[in-house]
């Protein structure tokens, strides 16, 4: 009865990380990342100040930043969600903390993600009370990200959704989609390092940026991580040049992630000998292309909110993906057996 609970709640886990990942990109992108200016509450309320009196009060107590109810709506409705998805990670820790004698039953990963998940908590109190520091906003991203991650590993080794590639020239595939995962994830920070640095419009043509192949950049003012404390964040505070060296960054990452894992997923899909990662390679490749058209998209038609969440979500997805595919290079030793 407890592993069949273990692995539903492994499965909504994951899907619920998915929508706290979503839920954080729209709060971002649409400006509403210090809708609410203290954490954990808002204008020091549990909720969102909605009686006169409360919004008269909010605006005493932080003078600097005027009240925006649809802002504070959408940043507290990503924390109830982020709130839910740590209960449940607790809860799955505890389930596996009790079920740690029977075969199979992993333990370590659980309990980890609980350590994360207590991490991931402070990244978001420090993106508001540090003003949305880039650094600590792309740390909170990559968090998100990384709890997404592992709760999809632990829900693919429980559910036995994939059976692992017992070929052995198959199997050889594993240091490529490694590789393949470490230039997707450093893809996945440079994006959210050119949101976090309002860098996405620095470039407003394409293929060209500001018309030139190679406008003027300050890669080095552009990649400063630590500023110092005491700054506003809220709508950057890079100038054009330097925008424009992360915009470029970003872009110049995306033909090297473009080029490796669609290279990656044909072989999968097209070479002899690759039938039981065909199907893996297909999705990854389909994924794949979605996120650069939806890239290139956000270009041409200045980031309209749709498309840039998009944009995230579809990331997210591709790097499920790819999770799913190096779960089939890597032999399962602790099956839950259920």
């Amino acid at each position: 009865m407890q592993i069949k609970l273990f692995q539903r709640l492994t499965l909504f886990a994951t899907a619920l990380a998915l929508c706290v990942v979503v839920l954080g990109a729209y709060t971002r992108l649409s400006n509403a990342g210090l809708g609410c200016p203290d954490w954990p509450g808002c204008y020091n309320q549990l909720t969102v100040p909605q009686v006169e009196q409360n919004l008269e009060q909010a605006q005493q107590d932080f003078p600097q930043r005027s009240f925006e109810s649809g802002k504070a709506w959408k940043e507290m409705v990503h924390r109830y969600f982020a709130g839910t998805l740590g209960l449940i990670i607790f809860f799955i820790a505890v389930l596996a903390w009790q079920r740690r004698h029977e075969s199979g039953q992993a333990v370590k990963l659980p309990l980890f993600l609980v350590l994360l998940v207590i991490f991931q908590a402070l990244l978001g109190m420090w993106t508001v009370t540090l003003l949305l520091k880039p650094v600590v906003v792309m740390g909170h991203l990559l968090g998100g990200l990384a709890t997404m991650t592992l709760l999809w590993w632990l829900t693919l080794r429980s559910n036995h959704y994939f059976k692992s590639a017992q070929d052995n020239a198959v199997k050889s595939l594993r240091p490529w989609v490694i590789t393949g995962l470490i230039i997707l994830v450093c893809q996945i920070a440079l994006g959210g390092w050119t949101s976090a640095n309002y860098a996405a419009l620095a470039c407003p043509d394409f293929p060209t940026c500001q018309t030139r192949w190679w406008p003027p950049m300050d890669f080095r003012e552009a990649f400063i991580l630590w500023r110092g404390l005491g700054i506003d964040y809220e709508g950057g505070v890079l100038g054009n040049d330097a925008r424009v060296a992360i915009h470029v960054a970003h872009r110049i990452g995306a033909v090297v992630t473009l080029l490796y894992l669609g290279s990656l997923a044909l072989y999968t899909v097209l070479a002899r000998g690759m039938e039981s990662m065909r199907r893996a390679g297909f999705v990854v490749l389909l994924v794949l292309i979605t996120q650069i058209s939806l890239g290139i998209a956000n270009v041409v038609l200045s980031l309209p909110l749709p498309v840039a969440v998009a944009h995230n979500s579809v990331a997210a997805l591709l790097l499920l993906s790819l999770v799913a595919m190096l779960h089939k290079l890597v032999p399962n030793p602790d099956t839950v057996k259920a």
